[in-house]
């Protein structure tokens, strides 16, 4: 049996008004392309805590973990480029769509109509539509 390296990440689906917040990547794997805010989960830290930190780090939206509710995990082996890659989803929806500012490791935020997405990185445009269709 061979070992692998599992990494965990958190991803948040945003949604406002038929619209999903997305960030430009500012890096490899898929730099310059949209993806969902997330990221890595730190040390000590729940998936659901990583999400929210990554998201307010990503693009300047706060949000509270009771704003969020699990939507998923999405651990399909080639899913990232750079290796084994688990990930839980979460959601929430805004009654308005705040205004976002790139941050860390996003060179762009911004909202994007549900009904005319960019090609996204990784397995995210999945991961929109099944919270979508949810």
């Amino acid at each position: 049996m061979t070992e692998e390296t599992i990494r965990y990440t958190a991803d948040i689906v945003l949604i406002s008004d038929g619209h999903v917040l997305l960030i430009e990547r500012g890096w490899d794997p898929h730099q310059g392309a949209w993806a969902l805010p997330g990221g890595h989960v730190d040390v000590g830290e729940t998936s659901l805590q990583a999400a929210v930190r990554e998201l307010f780090e990503e693009t300047g939206i706060p949000v509270t973990a009771g704003d969020l509710r699990q939507a998923g995990v999405h651990d399909a082996p080639g899913r990232d480029p750079r290796g084994r890659y688990v990930t839980v989803a979460y959601t929430a929806t805004l009654p308005e769509r705040l205004a976002p500012r790139a941050g860390t490791d996003a060179t762009a935020a911004r909202w994007w109509p549900l009904s005319a997405l960019p090609e996204l990185a990784f397995d995210h445009g999945a991961i929109i539509a099944a919270v979508t269709r949810g």
